[in-house]
């Protein structure tokens, strides 16, 4: 672009506050007077392509000349242009550039000039015969920051742009004209991060793997009929089985076996068996139901090796060839072996370990987490493939990650048990195709997690009625879900001079109530001992139907008098002293019953309602309250 043909002026300012600006124009010549002048950067050898042109177009009347070198390169870099330094009769052709600001377009060109210096004018200068060449040009806003372009311009997000040199890969955050590198004009190109390649999400991988994996015309899903479905459920063979008594724990857990295409989250511990037990699982859907079909399972591990889960199936003794181990941590590394395996389970250990190529965030964190389970739970819907995730808890034991993680999957497990017992249960919080009040009990020992089919006796301990240590000893039943069993309470009375109490699987507040009605209704002076309560195992007692229980076991470590074997104990405490009802009554009755107990304290007003019930010969003793309870068992038992 020829200078003397545009209506411009050469201006470059790289500061984004800009002030009024007055233009004189006089003889041809532009002024230009801010009130706010500021320092000035500009692009080196930035020169006009001669004198005149220079003397027309500069924004000061008449720059002085360069008369040194270093005169010269302060002038290289100066924001206005100078006039070429003179040359000697060896050169023979010269080369300028020059930025030039164009009002009508808004951009700021740069163009370089190639003259030939071998005529002099009249002043002894080259002559230059110029012919430019734009070589780049840039919006005026987006090079010095004016406020009125930018505000033109919709931002999107938080976009940055990036300036790059398409010849030696020179980046800058702000455009200059010319690469400060190799010093090319034009070579400076925009890149925004908005034309980096889109972040995928969990549903988009998952479509991609099972569009693969699934025949064309079951890609794009209809809607169905009612009456279509229900003719397409095979209610018998619905639920993946899981034989033995490992297998039923879970399955009751679960609310029949494990739903084809299901999602089911395994939380717990570090260290209570969440691997071991979805390994056993494995192994179970390994081994089928008696079928001829393979019933592939893949067991992939993000935290340890092939050998290490290796050694532990080994420890287990299990050897089933249908069981395939890998070890990654690409979600989209999984789905295509999966693809390839056809299996009849995936088991991924564990979420917080597998990370979503594109996905903002480091494998673990919330993003990653909750688009890895999408991902999942969309190839587990449109496969019919089931898949056990293993989650991590935090310290205050909820599902590590986003709380949107126990939203998105179908099941969620918690597996429970203390570090020093041999006991675990299997809870669940939630349950898209059975019930939530279910629990599920197992035995570890060194061939892995027994199912147990009588819970009460890890709640019991051995009762020898000629020991006198057994004063203080009495038994309950609590219903966990659709499970009762016996749980033992223990009580101590000691004789001290300051008022001690403790309580271990026990709430204290329930405990102090508990104790003031004995001393207030009952009569026993328990003022002057230290009072001690533990339930067996571990056990937390949070039922009020433990209430009896407690306080029959207190009153016999304070009488010293050992409650007979064969009694247990079912009602709750009222303030007054009284024996009230407890939730599915007749249901703990006939677990006792079962179990051999010859004899039960039980509120009084519910004799009537278990007067039909097949009790097996046991013995149901009613009482009003905790004075009657007390003669009934202790003196009875005396006499």
């Amino acid at each position: 672009m020829q200078a003397p043909n545009m209506r411009a002026f050469r201006f470059l300012n790289p500061y984004k506050n800009l002030h009024t600006i007055t233009f004189l124009n006089y003889s041809h010549r532009i002024y230009c007077k801010s009130h706010n002048p500021r320092k000035i950067h500009s692009t080196p050898h930035r020169r006009s392509p001669d004198e005149s042109a220079a003397a027309r177009w500069s924004a000061f009347p008449d720059p002085p000349p360069p008369v040194d070198a270093a005169s010269t390169t302060a002038a290289r870099w100066s924001a206005f242009p100078v006039p070429p330094p003179p040359v000697d009769s060896a050169s023979t052709r010269k080369s300028t550039v020059q930025t030039v600001y164009d009002p009508t377009s808004g951009r700021v060109t740069t163009t370089r000039e190639v003259s030939d210096g071998k005529e002099a004018n009249s002043d002894g200068g080259p002559i230059y015969n110029a012919s430019s060449v734009e070589q780049g040009s840039r919006i005026y806003g987006d090079v010095i920051g004016s406020s009125s372009v930018r505000g033109s311009i919709k931002k999107k997000g938080k976009s940055r742009s990036v300036y790059v040199c398409e010849d030696c890969g020179y980046s800058d955050g702000q455009w200059w004209g010319t690469c400060k590198q190799c010093e090319k004009v034009g070579t400076m190109k925009r890149f925004s991060t908005e034309d980096v390649e889109r972040k995928l999400s969990g549903t988009e991988v998952s479509e991609k793997m099972v569009r693969t994996l699934l025949p064309k015309e079951l890609g794009a899903p209809t809607p169905i009929k009612l009456t279509d479905v229900y003719s397409r459920i095979n209610v018998l063979d619905w639920r993946i089985p899981l034989p033995g008594p490992f297998g039923a724990e879970v399955g009751r857990v679960l609310g029949g076996g494990l739903v084809p295409g299901s999602l089911v989250l395994v939380g717990g511990d570090p260290g209570v068996g969440k691997s071991t037990l979805l390994l056993q699982i494995a192994d179970l859907i390994a081994l089928g139901n008696g079928t001829d079909d393979p019933a592939r399972v893949i067991y992939v591990s993000g935290e340890e090796s092939v050998e290490q889960i290796g050694t532990r199936a080994d420890r287990l003794s299990i050897g089933t060839g249908e069981i395939f181990l890998h070890s990654s941590t690409d979600i989209e590394d999984i789905l295509e072996q999966a693809q390839r395996l056809s299996p009849k389970a995936i088991i991924i250990d564990s979420i917080q370990t597998v990370y979503l190529s594109g996905v903002t965030g480091n494998a673990g964190g919330d993003t990653q987490v909750k688009e890895c389970t999408s991902a999942l739970l969309r190839f587990a819907k449109r496969t019919n493939i089931p898949i056990l995730l293993i989650g991590h808890v935090t310290k205050t034991g909820d599902i590590a990650g986003p709380r949107v993680l126990e939203h998105i999957v179908d099941v969620v497990l918690y597996m429970e048990g203390e570090k020093l017992s041999s006991h675990r249960m299997l809870r669940s919080v939630k349950n898209r195709f059975g019930s939530t009040d279910e629990l599920g009990v197992f035995k570890m020992s060194q061939a892995g997690l027994q199912g147990v089919s009588n819970p009460s006796e890890m709640y019991l301990s051995e009762q020898h009625s000629v020991s006198d240590y057994l004063a203080g000893l009495a038994v309950t039943v609590i219903v966990d879900g659709s499970r009762a069993f016996l749980i033992e309470v223990q009580a101590l009375c000691v004789a001290s001079s300051s008022y001690v109490r403790h309580v271990n699987g026990v709430q204290a507040s329930k405990a102090d109530m508990i104790i003031s009605v004995i001393i207030k209704q009952a009569g026993l002076k328990l003022q002057e001992n230290g009072i001690f309560v533990n339930v067996v195992s571990g056990m937390n007692l949070t039922e009020t139907a433990g209430d009896l229980a407690i306080a029959a076991a207190i009153c016999s470590s304070f009488l010293e008098f050992p409650i007979p074997n064969g009694i247990a104990f079912i009602g709750e405490v009222g303030l007054a002293g009284e024996l009230r009802l407890v939730p599915q009554l007749e249901k703990r009755v006939i677990t006792l019953a079962k179990l051999g107990y010859k004899k039960c304290v039980i509120p009084k007003f519910a004799e009537k309602s278990l007067s039909g019930t097949q009790l097996q010969g046991m013995e149901l003793l009613g009482c009003d309250n905790l004075k009657e309870m007390i003669n009934t068992v202790f003196r009875s038992s005396s006499s």
